[in-house]
């Protein structure tokens, strides 16, 4: 399994997946302002990874803090905001924050040190937990599929983007594994083509048969009658069920329908929000303009050119077949699932 992020000799070490395919590199971050970094420019990025990785880096200030004890709370929170507003969309981002807060509420009168361990074993146990949950998601989602299924994806919801084994590519791992999965269609995921970059790395790695499409030739795949379920992933999602995914998903959700293939989404229940009602809520991140006018190192439009690049895009609960969980499989009415699930009932 590959290894996403670690603490070691008191940095957060992550792999640095700017560098992937061409170089397998493991990158430190010696401060919280490096970790912060490393998010925004999505050294690492996937929703369970990115909170892991802020809850690593939130006790990796902890543990490098040096001041009075009067300066202590203002110290935590100047950090917790500086991690929190890295990237938007994922809910899980806040959710670890959150839970690392809470811990540091607990024990606030806790000299620096202490403290500053309770929250690196926290972390650590969060990092736990999201490997144990991405495998409960994975043999809870295998059951949906057939042997010869053929699965399509977009961006990456694998090992990549989480702490280990992956969200919609850990149901493909679990179906892979009794020899269910004919093949994965990935799309390529423009702009920043985490798709082509990362899950056909990823997938050839553990030997699962890939084909990669740019992301407008998945209609065509589909009319061709070449795939059996689209398996994707999730940055957050709302109450009623409506899903915050990469750009791109909310056309393949469309496509889906219109040809009756299942459009499933797979997500940790820390994914789901129910704050907000819909997904009209959710706050949809844009990035850099060159992030669509460029490609590798070169321009492939005028420079000069507006550009509008929204990261994520919203797919509507009523093209959702179901939502996989480490607690089980959602049906519509979603509302009434998720609001079950997410409070251990």
């Amino acid at each position: 399994m590959i290894e996403t992020v670690c603490f070691d000799n008191e940095a957060v070490v992550i792999l640095d997946q700017s560098k992937l395919p061409d170089e397998v590199a493991f990158r430190p971050c010696h401060t919280p302002e490096e970790v912060a970094e490393a998010i925004c420019s999505m050294k690492v990025r996937g929703a369970p990874l990115i909170g892991v990785v802020a809850a690593f880096g939130l006790a990796l200030g902890m543990r490098r803090f040096n001041g009075s004890a009067a300066e202590l709370y203002d110290y935590f929170y100047s950090i917790k905001e500086m991690l929190a507003s890295t990237r938007p969309t994922a809910v899980n981002l806040f959710w670890a924050l959150q839970r690392m807060e809470k811990l540091y509420l607990q024990h606030r009168q806790e000299p620096a040190h202490v403290l500053g361990d309770l929250l690196l074993n926290e972390a650590e146990k969060m990092r736990q937990e999201d490997i144990a949950i991405n495998q409960a998601m994975g043999e809870n989602g295998q059951a949906l599929l057939s042997p010869g299924a053929r699965v399509m994806t977009i961006c990456n919801a694998g090992t990549l983007a989480t702490c280990g084994y992956g969200t919609a590519l850990g149901v493909v791992r679990s179906a892979a594994r009794r020899n269910k999965i004919d093949m994965v269609w990935v799309c390529e995921t423009r702009p920043v083509l985490q798709g082509a970059r990362l899950t056909v790395w990823e997938l050839m790695q553990d030997n699962i048969p890939v084909t990669l499409i740019t992301d407008s030739m998945a209609g065509y795949t589909m009319q061709l009658g070449r795939v059996d379920a689209i398996i994707v992933g999730a940055d957050r999602i709302a109450a009623n069920g409506d899903t915050a995914n990469k750009i791109g998903t909310f056309p393949l959700a469309v496509l889906a329908h219109y040809h009756q293939i299942p459009f499933y989404v797979a997500a940790p229940l820390s994914t789901v929000d129910l704050s907000l009602p819909d997904g009209k809520a959710i706050v949809i991140e844009e990035r850099h303009q060159d992030e669509v006018r460029r490609c590798s190192h070169g321009y492939v439009t005028v420079p000069e050119v507006e550009v509008f690049n929204p990261a994520f895009d919203v797919t509507p609960q009523h093209l959702i077949s179901a939502i996989i969980t480490e607690g089980g499989i959602i049906t519509a009415p979603f509302a009434e699932g998720l609001k079950r699930l997410k409070e251990g009932r």
